[in-house]
């Protein structure tokens, strides 16, 4: 199914020039959110419901919250406890720690990706109050609110709400649902105050990560609970974000255990269109979650963390029907909840490192009306890294994930069979090669996995990374990644619109119903990436990152006509016109991504960025779908924004930021 196909599909996501500024003291700090980006949609919209028990026992616990704030009794946030970036020199920006690259810590410096590191300072900052605002300061990264409860995350293109080319991780675990390939970015929250950096890879990292990765991760990687020793409370209220709070605690369990707690509620009002009419997408949620760690003086380490949430979402939907008018729209209420454990060891030793994790996820969706879906995964994941030698440090693994999947069909929407549990294994090998005095580094590996649609798949990647001086490096990368199909390109039919009978579309006496199939035949799309970077230490004060690539896909999806049929029994009540899955698709993207830093005073830093991308993509001579070519109309040309972050006397922050999306 093509996302130009799917009702959900994003158009655009027009991201007008926001200009956000935020005063922030140390004992208080208000947010001023203004964050609603329009969107174009061509068959949803949202609605507001009444209110139930969890918003009812969501703002009593945000009064109890204020009553705390007013009383002085704890700090929303304090600024001693967190890093000052403008206080950091270049030196120090340039040598952050990543894990995301090589699943090693390394200096940001020694990557040879085009890697960005979103630090706590920055979130704190910036007056995010979710992850994907948080992520519009991601060079590159294309991040666009659809509506109050809809997000559209994507990297190099083909972005949209259904993006299924970026994976996304939350302190390891994976949240890129197999259901379509995706991320429910209204489903990913943490408490913000205890994320320690946000890493993004801007370009494959299959090798490491497996199949999805294919333009991008994104590693959201929360504090260690020994940071974390204290009660933190924050709340807030506006008129687009009615109310938001939440709740951390931090204490431990002997000298060597260390946990925190957390709870976190918000609620977002419908917006409004310019005309003044509700748009119907309110949205309320409520989740807890813990966090322990077992640290003791040997070189074992365990670490046990989970999550609950409850969500609420409103939206108005279009949908087709079989009956005159042949179509119907309707005010629509959804929910979200689910859970997720997970459990790390952790062994280190001189000279080599080994893990083992496990988690078990369970998600439900109750679409009303349209479609429910219920679904747990376990993941098994081990690796091992070590020395081997002076100058090569080898890495790999093994994982295991087992996918059980049960939904509810509707007439719009169904999949068969409605039940399915899927097994995929993977095996991971990289080595890395320090030549020429360690100023010379290659990088060579590759991903092994076995998946129940396609069979084994293979993604290797070569890197290479030459320090020229202590202060700058070139970095280069050859990649392939591929994206497996998804469940709803196997047994998906959607019934997306109903012909009225004895029209000029349809002169026949039945009703004509365009469907869109998945399909068995349905190959994983393939990606073959070059890149290449430059970063610079130009000055003490000023830093510069360049990054450009080029992209060729392969098996791209498409729909394809079929023959229409009848349907109905046991006289025909009505006729299919299918269109099926298919991967008759190709071509390629480039671009360039530009990001400088630049310390203008102690206290005032002035960070820019600018990203250029153009998209050349075209259906097969031989495929007969009756969509566009180059879906240019889903990710920006022109990116850029300058933010600007002054210390103020009196403990006083100002931090501004431009941003332009074309």
């Amino acid at each position: 199914m093509n996302d130009r196909t799917n009702p959900h599909y994003l158009e655009r996501g027009n991201d007008p020039i926001r200009l956000s500024e935020m005063v922030q003291r140390r004992k208080a700090r208000a947010r001023l959110a203004d964050d609603f980006q329009e969107g174009k949609l061509t068959m949803l919209f949202n609605r507001d419901h009444k209110t139930g028990p969890v918003k009812r026992a969501g703002r009593i616990f945000l009064a109890g919250f204020l009553s705390v704030l007013l009383a002085g009794s704890t700090v929303a946030q304090n600024p001693r406890n967190v890093p000052d970036v403008t206080a950091m020199s270049m030196e120090d920006l340039m040598n952050l720690q990543v894990t995301s690259v090589s699943k090693r810590t390394q200096k940001v410096a020694d990557a040879a990706a085009a890697i960005f590191v979103l630090t706590q300072e920055d979130i704190r900052r910036s007056g995010a109050t979710s992850i994907p605002e948080a992520l519009r300061l991601v060079p590159g990264l294309e991040v666009a609110r659809i509506d109050q409860n809809k997000w559209a995350i994507g990297s190099r293109g083909f972005n949209g709400r259904f993006d299924n080319k970026l994976l996304v991780l939350i302190d390891g675990r994976s949240v890129y649902t197999p259901l379509f390939s995706g991320v429910y970015w209204n489903v990913q929250d943490v408490m913000l105050e205890d994320v320690d950096r946000i890493e993004v890879i801007r370009g494959p990292g299959a090798t490491l990560w497996g199949a999805n990765a294919v333009d991008g991760v994104i590693n959201v990687i929360t504090k260690k609970a020994k940071a974390t020793q204290s009660a933190v409370v924050t709340a807030g209220a506006g008129t687009e974000e009615r109310a938001a709070g939440g709740v951390r605690y931090g204490s431990k369990l002997g000298d060597n255990t260390y946990y925190r707690a957390y709870t976190k509620y918000f609620d977002w009002r419908p917006s409004v269109y310019p005309s003044g009419v509700t748009a119907h997408d309110g949205w309320d949620a409520l989740r807890g979650g813990f966090r322990a760690d077992w640290t003791p003086a040997g070189a074992n380490s365990l670490t046990i963390q989970g999550d609950v949430y409850r969500s609420r979402f409103d939206e108005t939907l279009t949908v087709a029907s079989l009956s005159a008018p042949y179509s119907n729209t309707f005010p629509n209420d959804g929910k979200y909840s689910g859970g997720n454990i997970l459990g790390r060891w952790n062994h280190t030793s001189e000279g080599s490192s080994m893990s083992l994790q496990m988690y078990y996820d369970n998600t439900t969706i109750t679409d009303h009306s349209l479609f429910g879906d219920h679904q747990n995964i376990l993941d098994i994941d081990f690796q091992d890294g070590f020395h081997a030698g002076n100058s090569q440090q080898f890495v790999w693994g093994l994982g295991y994930r087992s996918i059980h999947d049960k939904n509810d069909a509707s007439f719009t929407v169904s999949l068969q069979p409605n039940q399915v549990t899927l097994n995929q294994f993977s095996t991971f090998l990289q080595d890395e090669i320090s030549l020429v005095d360690n100023r010379l580094q290659i990088t060579l590996g590759s991903k092994f996995e076995r998946n129940e649609f396609t069979g084994f798949e293979i993604e290797p990647n070569a890197r290479l990374l030459w320090n020229l001086t202590p202060n700058q490096s070139i970095w280069t990368a050859v990649s392939r990644a591929v994206r497996t199909p998804a469940l709803t390109e196997e047994g998906l039919r959607l019934n997306s619109q109903v012909i009225p009978p004895g029209t000029p579309a349809n002169p026949t006496p039945l009703p004509a119903v365009v469907a869109v199939f998945g399909s068995h035949q349905f190959n994983s799309e393939d990606l073959l990436a070059y890149e290449l970077g430059y970063r610079v230490q130009a000055t003490k004060n000023l830093s510069l990152d360049i990054a450009t690539f080029y992209n060729n896909y392969s098996n791209l999806r498409t729909a394809e006509p079929g023959a229409p049929y009848p349907e109905g029994s046991p006289a025909p009540t009505d006729f299919v016109i299918p269109f099926v899955a298919g991967n008759k698709m190709s071509g390629g993207t480039y671009g360039v991504e530009l990001f400088a830093d630049w310390k203008v005073v102690p206290k005032w830093r002035l960070v820019g960025s600018y990203s250029y991308l153009q998209m050349d993509i075209h259906k097969n001579i031989d495929s007969q779908d009756p969509t566009p070519d180059n879906p240019n109309g889903s990710s920006p040309r022109h990116q850029w924004y300058l933010r600007s972050s002054v210390d103020l006397p009196k403990h006083f922050e100002q931090d501004t930021t431009l941003r332009f999306v074309d």
